[in-house]
C-alpha cells in the first residue's frame, strides 16, 4: 500500500436491518495503513483544504453535540476513517440525498477500519465513498479536487436512481407511523406493507386509481362533460380538428379562448387570452404537437389554482403566478429569462424542485406570448418595460387555508365524477374565496398529480401531503404489518423454523417460510436452496397472497445483507453463535457477538414476543432490549433465569417427565407427552427434537394459538409433505 492511501477492501450494502441501525446503509472496509500515524491535526494543510472544499461540514455536530463538532475534531486530530463517514454523508446531502447516520470503528487490525454511512441506494452510497476517498485524498496530498463536478456527478445518479420527492414525502410519513415499505423498482413503485396487508404507489398515483379513471382524466373533453353532467362548472369548449376549425369555434364560444391539448399535462401547449384568427390558429398547431387533439374553449378571466384531493377530502390548494422579465435596455429577452425567472434555484429539468425552466423554443406558447407583444426571445426591450412571458404552469403559493368551502366541495365531487382516489382538480378564478358561481370554473382533473408545489411552495406553509397519502392508503388504526416470526441461532433453527410454519398453515393462514433449505409458500416450494438471501426472503413480503411470514436467518446473514423484515411479532433466539466462523467480516472477540444477535430482538413490535433461551445466558440477557414481551424456554424447569423469570409472573416453556409445559407464573398447560405415537415417531425418526418442539410452541403460544392446535399440529408434522 502506498504512503498516505485509502485502500476499500470491501463494500458491502445492508439493505434491511443490521448491526449498525434499522435501514440500509453502506459498510466500507478500510485500510488507513500509514495514515493511522496522521491523524487530522498532523496533516499539514489538511484540515483548511477540508473546510474550505465542504464548508456546509460546519453543521456536522459530532460528539461534541453542538454545530462545528467535527471541525473541532479535525483540528484536535481524527482518523481518515471518522473523516471518510462524514464527508461522504456530507456529499449525498448536497447531492439532493441527506442522510444523518454514520459510525467508523476499528475492525481489529491495526488501520483497518469499518466505515458505515446511511444511504437509500447502493450506487449512490458506494460512490460517495468513492468520491469522498478522493477528496480526503487530495487535501492530504495538496492536489486540485473539483467539488462541484463530484456533486454534480453524484446528483445525476441520485436523480436517476433515488426515488422523487413526492413519492418520498409518502414513503416518510410511512415510516414515521412505522408503516413497512418496499421499493419494487428503480422508479417510483413503492409497496407500502407486507404481503395481503399491502398497498402500492407510484408517485401520486396508487393502487385504487383505476385505469378507467386515468383514461378519462387525459381526456379533458370527456372530463369536461362528466362534469358537467354532475353540476360542476366548466368552460365551454369543444375538440377541433384544424387550424380552420379552431377559429371557427373560438367565433361560435365567444373570444377570448384557450387552445390547448386534449390530453396534455402540466400546462404544455396551453394557449391563454386569444383574440385573433392568427393567435388561434399559430395555437393550434403548438398545441397538437403536444397532443392527439387539440381543444378550444372559452378562456375565463382569473388565477390558475390547483386544488390536491386526497379520498374524499382536499389536502392542499396553490395558487398559480404569471412569469415576466423586465427589460433593461441591454439584454434579449431570452437571456433576461436566463438571468430573472431560471436563475430561481426552484426551477429546473429534475423531479426535485417545483417549477420548470421556461424554454423560449420556436412554435411554443411562450414565444406566441411574446409575439402578442411585438417581440421576439432576441429582442431587447427597453428599460423597465415589464414583459410577460408564461402565463400558466407556475403555480407558487400555498392558499389551502382560504378556499371557499363551495369550491372545496366541487373539488372533492370532479375527482369522485372522474373516478380518481388523488386527482390535482384545476380551478380557474378571481377570488377563490368567493364560491364560483358564474366567475369561475373547473378546467381538469389530473392523475398523479406533482406534490411538490404544495411540499415546498415559494410562498406560504408547506403541507403534509405525503402524511395524507399514506394515511388515505393505510389508516392510522392499521399498521400494513402481517405476523413476522424471526429465528437465529447457531445452525439449529431450520427445523423449528419449518414447525412454526405448519403451525401458521394450520391455523388456516397463507404462510411463508424462508429458511436454509428453500422459499416456501402455503407449504409449497417455491425455491430450492439457501432461501435466507435478503431477496429470496423478501419474496414473501411482496407476495400478495401472504397472512404470516416465518424468517429463519443467522449472524453472517445479518452481517453482510441485513434482515428483509423491519419488525417482527415473534424474535427468537436459539443460541449465540461464535465468532471464529466470521472471521472474514472482522467480527471482533466472541463478546462482540451478543451485540450483533441482538437485532433480531430489536425488531420486536411492542406487541410482541422475543422467545430465548434460558439455558444460554448470552442469549437470555437479550430479554433486556425486548420492546415487547418475553417467553423464555428451557429443557429444564430448575433453570435459574426460567426459574426467576416465572416468580416474576413472565411467561415460559419447559419439559418435565415428557411433558412440554407452558406456563405464565403459577399457571400451567401441558401441550404435548413424548409418550404420544405422533410425538415419538417425530422423536425417532429424526424430524424433530423435543428443543424444536419447544421452541415452536413458545412461538405458537406467543401468537395466541390455542394449545390444542399446538397439540395437534406438532404431532401431524411431516405427515403431509412440506416441499
Amino acid at each position: 500500500m502506498s504512503p498516505k492511501n485509502i485502500e476499500f477492501l470491501r463494500l458491502t450494502y445492508l439493505r434491511g436491518p443490521n448491526i449498525w441501525t434499522y435501514r440500509s446503509v453502506m459498510e466500507a472496509l478500510i485500510d488507513i495503513g500509514e495514515l493511522e500515524d496522521f491523524p487530522s491535526n498532523l496533516l499539514p494543510g489538511f484540515n483548511e483544504r477540508v473546510k474550505a472544499w465542504l464548508p456546509q461540514m460546519i453543521e456536522h455536530r459530532c460528539t461534541p453535540g453542538v454545530r462545528g463538532g467535527f471541525f473541532q475534531r479535525l483540528d484536535t486530530g481524527t482518523w481518515a476513517g471518522h473523516i471518510l463517514e462524514h464527508v461522504s454523508l456530507e456529499l449525498q446531502t448536497l447531492a439532493g440525498m441527506p442522510m444523518g447516520f454514520g459510525k467508523a470503528r476499528e475492525a481489529g487490525p491495526r488501520g483497518v477500519y469499518k466505515v458505515v454511512i446511511r444511504t437509500d441506494n447502493e450506487t449512490v452510497g458506494r460512490t460517495s465513498l468513492e468520491l469522498a476517498r478522493e477528496l480526503i485524498l487530495a487535501a492530504i496530498h495538496d492536489t486540485p479536487f473539483d467539488v462541484s463536478a463530484a456533486v454534480a456527478r453524484l446528483a445525476l445518479i441520485v436523480d436517476t436512481l433515488h426515488v422523487g420527492p413526492s413519492t418520498s414525502s409518502i414513503v416518510e410519513a410511512a415510516y414515521e407511523r412505522r408503516v413497512p415499505f418496499i421499493r419494487l423498482n428503480i422508479g417510483n413503485l413503492v409497496q407500502l406493507g407486507h404481503g395481503v396487508k399491502q398497498r402500492r404507489i407510484w408517485t401520486a398515483e396508487t393502487d385504487r386509481t383505476s385505469a378507467i379513471a386515468e383514461g378519462i382524466s387525459r381526456d379533458k373533453d370527456l372530463t369536461k362533460k362528466l362534469l358537467a353532467m354532475c353540476g360542476v362548472p366548466v368552460p365551454e369548449g369543444r375538440i377541433v380538428e384544424s387550424p380552420a376549425q379552431a377559429w371557427t369555434a373560438a367565433q361560435d364560444i365567444g373570444l377570448p379562448v384557450c387552445v390547448k391539448p386534449s390530453d396534455g399535462n402540466r400546462a404544455r401547449g396551453v394557449s391563454l387570452d386569444l383574440n385573433t384568427q392568427e393567435e388561434v390558429e399559430t395555437a393550434y398547431g403548438i398545441a397538437l404537437a403536444q397532443g392527439r387533439e387539440v381543444i378550444v374553449e372559452r378562456f375565463v378571466r382569473g388565477s390558475e389554482h390547483r386544488l390536491l384531493v386526497v379520498g374524499d377530502r382536499m389536502i392542499a390548494a396553490c395558487r398559480g403566478e404569471s412569469a415576466s422579465v423586465t427589460g433593461d435596455g441591454r439584454h434579449s429577452v431570452r437571456e433576461l429569462v436566463e438571468l430573472q425567472i431560471n436563475s430561481d434555484p426552484r426551477r429546473g429539468s429534475v423531479g426535485n424542485v417545483p417549477l420548470e425552466l421556461v424554454v423560449l423554443l420556436e412554435n411554443s406558447p411562450e414565444v406566441l406570448e411574446l409575439a402578442r407583444q411585438g417581440l421576439t426571445p432576441e429582442s431587447v426591450p427597453a428599460a423597465g418595460q415589464a414583459v410577460l412571458v408564461k402565463r400558466t404552469g407556475n403555480m407558487t403559493t400555498d392558499i389551502t387555508d382560504v378556499v371557499h368551502p363551495e369550491i372545496v366541495g366541487q373539488a372533492v365531487l370532479a375527482a369522485r365524477v372522474v373516478g380518481l382516489d388523488i386527482a390535482g382538480v384545476d380551478v380557474v378564478t378571481p377570488d377563490i374565496r368567493q364560491p364560483l358561481g358564474t366567475q369561475g370554473v373547473v378546467v381538469e382533473v389530473n392523475a398523479g398529480p406533482s406534490l411538490l408545489m404544495h411540499l415546498n411552495p415559494a410562498e406560504g406553509q408547506p403541507r403534509m401531503v405525503g402524511e395524507a397519502i399514506a394515511e388515505h392508503l393505510i389508516p392510522p388504526s392499521e399498521s400494513g404489518r402481517i405476523p413476522v416470526v424471526g429465528l437465529m441461532g447457531d445452525g439449529d433453527t431450520t427445523p423449528s423454523a419449518k414447525l412454526i410454519a405448519w403451525l401458521l398453515h394450520l391455523q388456516g393462514k397463507f404462510t411463508g417460510l424462508a429458511c436454509s433449505e428453500g422459499l416456501f409458500a402455503n407449504q409449497r416450494c417455491l425455491f430450492q436452496g439457501n432461501a435466507m438471501d435478503f431477496e429470496q426472503a423478501e419474496r414473501l413480503l411482496i407476495n400478495r397472497s401472504v397472512e404470516a411470514a416465518v424468517f429463519e436467518s443467522d449472524v453472517r446473514h445479518l452481517m453482510t445483507q441485513g434482515l428483509a423484515y423491519d419488525r417482527c411479532q415473534v424474535g427468537i433466539v436459539t443460541r449465540m453463535p461464535k465468532a471464529a466462523p466470521l472471521e472474514d467480516l472482522y467480527p471482533g472477540p466472541d463478546e462482540k457477538i451478543p451485540s450483533y444477535i441482538r437485532t433480531q430482538i430489536d425488531l420486536v413490535l411492542p406487541s410482541g414476543f422475543a422467545v430465548l433461551n434460558a439455558a444460554d445466558e448470552a442469549v437470555a440477557d437479550l430479554a433486556e432490549y425486548c420492546d415487547g414481551s418475553v417467553i423464555l424456554f428451557a429443557a429444564n424447569e430448575s433453570e435459574p433465569r426460567l426459574t426467576t423469570h416465572l416468580q416474576e409472573g413472565g411467561r415460559a416453556g419447559f419439559w418435565r417427565d415428557g411433558q412440554l409445559i407452558l406456563a405464565e407464573g403459577k399457571q400451567e398447560q401441558a401441550v404435548l407427552s413424548t409418550q404420544r405415537p405422533g410425538v415419538s415417531r417425530l422423536l425417532k425418526n429424526n424430524l424433530l427434537t423435543t428443543q424444536d418442539m419447544l421452541i415452536a410452541a413458545c412461538a405458537a403460544w406467543a401468537m395466541d394459538m390455542d394449545t390444542d392446535l399446538i397439540r395437534a399440529g406438532v404431532k401431524s408434522y411431516g405427515q403431509t409433505p412440506t416441499a
